[in-house]
């Protein structure tokens, strides 16, 4: 059992780290912005910002579908397989950027519009918008790679990818807008030149997978209508589970807004301690998802309970940590987001939810990594979608009677619906050790 914790700590404790180099990038706009002159330029990087998460937030299904299907394909070391739903998916994601940059002026100015600021507000953030738009085929094919780079369980490789992306981003932040004065402009061309230069690193990280193997890949192997059919299934599946997350997040926010801007900006701060907790839960799905998907893929059932089990205790480590953390040290972190005395008191009031938490969300973390390394996406979309719906109606009841400690209460049985539902579905799994392989 040692075997399996220690790979299970290998591949998560990279994959923890490149999920928390991900936000720097955001936070490198948002510092040099906030050092130009007057607040436009802050809200106008802010706006694209949130205009760029959403966007590419919903492709995320490129990353997750890809690594299930490599996972598996490593595993059964069918190295053919691994190729054609490398470039299937590399296809795939060049095609949805390409649509994104022929229909990035109603796409833009109606996101802008949508999210609703001052004039000069709005006129930075359709700059900053219209140069960072021209990243939108690097950054959805990085997706891709990096779900191809997880599937082969490289996890160093793709910490060192972000990190690089995340230099780049600097240094060409720093040249633009402190040395050649580019302001808005600089910023995203910055991120724009970081996104294109991690895509080219990934192409030639994976170019032997593609080149690997005696036979060159033909057009009608790649266009294999059942494995076209299966591909586009898996990632729609995925697609509206993501929808119903985001759906879920949004009706959070906006609920909380309606009871006022120190609520409001409360509970901002307080989601902001349970993202930090969800890198760590995130790297042992992630994890989970190439194991899992390796065990699937070479018929070993053993390996995958073994793997089920190693994961989830790693897992509930991490969560009890950081609730212990919270519990201890909540106050002082608080402190730490904002200093202002009003804000502070009503994140305090409602710290308790966020101590708890960790604990309550863990099954639905790491049963995410479980499905979609079994690439049981379908489990996935239903297992979300009856989550979210529970949420909405507790979110409308509870809050009706005990206001923002209900919507609280709401999103923590939110996430215990998400494991719950999903641990229902567990046994099936099995079945997966009875089937072939799916064709590619």
């Amino acid at each position: 059992m040692a075997y399996w914790y220690r790979r299970v700590f290998v591949l998560a404790i990279p994959l923890i780290l490149s999920n928390m180099t991900q936000p720097l990038l955001s936070t490198v706009d948002t510092v040099l912005s906030g050092h130009l002159p007057g607040a436009a330029a802050l809200g106008g990087v802010a706006m694209g910002g949130i205009f760029f998460n959403g966007v590419f937030w919903t492709f995320g299904f490129l990353r997750m579908g890809t690594t299930g299907l490599v996972a598996q394909a490593y595993g059964a070391r069918d190295t053919h397989a691994l190729r054609l739903h490398l470039v299937r998916a590399m296809l795939i994601a060049f095609l949805i950027g390409s649509v994104i940059l022929v229909l990035q002026g109603p796409l833009i100015a109606g996101a802008i519009a949508l999210l609703g600021a001052s004039a000069e507000v709005r006129a930075n953030a359709l700059l900053y918008c219209h140069i960072r738009i021209w990243s939108a085929p690097a950054a959805l094919a990085s997706y891709v790679i990096l779900g191809d780079l997880l599937g082969r369980q490289r996890a160093r490789t793709a910490l060192a990818l972000q990190a690089a992306i995340n230099v780049v981003n600097v240094a060409v932040a720093l040249v633009l807008v402190l040395r050649l004065h580019w302001g808005v402009a600089g910023i995203a061309t910055a991120t724009l030149v970081a996104d294109w230069t991690g895509c080219l690193l990934g192409l030639l990280l994976t170019r032997h997978t593609v080149a690997r193997g005696t036979a060159p890949l033909e057009w009608h192997e790649i266009a294999h209508a059942p494995s076209l059919r299966h591909l586009f299934a898996l990632n729609r599946d995925i697609l509206l589970r993501t929808a119903g997350l985001v759906l879920a997040y949004a009706w959070f926010t906006r609920t909380g807004a309606r009871a006022g801007d120190a609520v409001l900006a409360a509970n901002a701060v307080l989601m902001n301690l349970h993202l930090l907790a969800s890198y760590g839960l995130d790297g042992f799905a992630n994890a989970t998802e190439a194991l899992v998907g390796e065990a699937i893929g070479a018929q070993r059932r053993a390996d995958f309970h073994a793997v089920l089990r190693a994961s989830t205790t790693a897992s509930f480590l991490v969560a009890g940590t950081m609730a212990l953390v919270y519990l201890v040290c909540g106050h002082a972190l608080i402190g730490l987001y904002t200093n202002q005395a009003g804000v502070g008191t009503l994140a305090v009031q409602f710290l308790p939810w966020v101590v708890a938490l960790p604990v309550v969300s863990v099954w639905g973390f790491q049963l995410d990594g479980v499905f979609i390394g079994a690439t049981r996406a379908r489990d996935l979309r239903n297992s979300m979608l009856l989550s979210v719906g529970v949420f909405l109606l507790l979110a409308v009841g509870f809050e009706r009677f005990i206001g923002n400690h209900g919507l609280w209460a709401a999103f923590c049985l939110f996430n215990a619906m998400r494991g719950l539902t999903l641990g229902m579905r567990l046994k099936r799994l099995e079945q997966a050790f009875a089937k072939p392989a799916p064709v590619s």
